[in-house]
């Protein structure tokens, strides 16, 4: 099964260079065309629909960066021509979470008629929804900030609303308990998270698709989630591992029976031909950086 790459799912969500869309006709016409290719191998394809929140850029759509709250991320993203520092966003106010709900709808409806098996909702890396999620980001006072449960109050909205497009089983999300991508890593990161798949376990998705490696960076704030805590919270539902995964370490995660399947990026990337090669012994060129 291959996931896409992270699709834009609206205008204002935009903040990396040369991303591709799933918010408008003509990005269904254009994605139609890849997964009529993955189809004609007999192949399986996600959308991971994509929201950058605070670090998404003006430079893209000339609107102001949305997060939960006004904290300003250090670092630069990536633009045409460059780079440009990530600038401060504005705290979205609970009165717009409904405008974002339907673009969240949308680019569901869109990734469904482009022809995709299913969409993984991106909630990691510093990106939207993990920064309403995570308390080292969410700062709010209203319904969506405070404890844990209120954290997860907008990941609770958006998947019941990408669910009313398609089947949960046909729904993914994307986590990040230990990363520091983007700013993240908070000291209650193991509490929180714990409680998320305490609350996951509940929608029968097709999937959570946990990043428990470190090679992105760890943030050192809290004990690393792992996939057995994921477990140990409650979560019995299909559980995909990530980041930094070679061929051995795949082989024993899978053989001890605490994860489904590992989802390799980078080695892919670099190797189209994993499958292959990992079957024959072959050598991989090196993973891009």
């Amino acid at each position: 099964m291959i996931i896409s790459e992270g699709a834009i799912l609206s205008k204002q969500a935009m903040g990396w260079q040369s991303a591709p869309g799933i918010y408008t006709s003509e990005h269904v016409a254009g994605w139609r065309k890849v997964t009529d290719s993955v189809h004609a191998k007999g192949g399986k394809i996600f959308c991971q629909l994509w929201h950058l929140g605070r670090v998404a850029h003006s430079e893209f759509h000339g609107l102001t960066p949305i997060a939960a709250s006004a904290i300003k991320v250090d670092g630069q993203t990536h633009i045409y021509g460059g780079k440009k520092d990530y600038e401060e966003p504005r705290a979205i106010e609970s009165s717009e979470i409904p405008t974002i709900l339907e673009e969240y709808k949308n680019a569901a409806q869109c990734a469904k008629d482009a022809g995709f098996d299913g969409v993984e909702i991106h909630g990691a890396n510093g990106y939207f929804l993990d920064i309403f999620l995570q308390s080292c980001s969410n700062k709010r006072t209203d319904e969506y900030g405070g404890p844990k449960e209120n954290r997860f109050r907008l990941w609770r909205e958006v998947l019941n609303t990408v669910c009313s497009v398609f089947p949960s089983t046909s729904v993914g999300i994307r986590v990040s308990p230990n990363g520091a991508f983007n700013g993240m890593g908070s000291e209650d990161n193991f509490e929180t998270f714990s409680y998320a798949f305490q609350e996951l376990q509940s929608y029968k998705l097709a999937y959570v698709h946990i990043m428990d490696g470190l090679a992105f960076g760890y943030h050192g704030k809290c004990p690393q989630f792992t996939l057995y805590d994921a477990r140990k919270a409650g979560y019995t539902g299909t559980l995909i591992g990530n980041c930094g995964y070679d061929q051995a370490h795949a082989e024993g995660a899978v053989g001890s029976g605490v994860v489904d399947l590992i989802a390799f990026g980078r080695d892919y990337i670099s190797n189209p031909d994993l499958v292959e090669r990992y079957e024959n012994k072959w050598p991989l060129i090196p993973r891009c950086a």
